[in-house]
């Protein structure tokens, strides 16, 4: 009923910048909070940002300042503008998603499928 689908991963040299997208598809009654995780190989999945349905971001202190997320309500997509990338950025980016399917029903969690950012040193 729902998807979430991420594009935008790829290598970049450090100092570089990716964005990333996520869109949400399917048959649902809200998008709420929208946001980015992310996970490195042998490491937790740690929260990197995420954005209220009004636009207010919040970020994770190791991005702040050199990401930026945004979102298209009319899309139901959000965006992750990274600049300024660093070896440490490398990891899985993963989306994820409030999303109220129901009319007056609570909310559910979505993930997509993960993208892969590489920064080699």
């Amino acid at each position: 009923q729902v998807q979430l689908v991420e594009s935008g991963g790829g290598l970049v040299q450090a100092g570089g910048s990716l964005r990333l997208s996520c869109a949400a598809s399917g048959s649902f009654r809200s998008v709420n909070a929208m946001g980015w995780y992310r996970q490195a190989p042998g490491k937790q999945r740690e929260f990197v940002a995420q954005i209220n349905s009004g636009g207010i971001p919040n970020y994770v202190d190791s991005v702040k300042g050199r990401f930026t997320i945004s979102r298209d309500n009319a899309k139901n997509t959000v965006y992750l503008q990274m600049n300024s990338l660093k070896p440490e950025d490398t990891a899985v980016y993963y989306c994820n998603a409030l999303i109220r399917v129901s009319y007056s029903g609570g909310h559910n969690d979505y993930w997509g499928q993960g993208t892969q950012v590489t920064v080699p040193s």
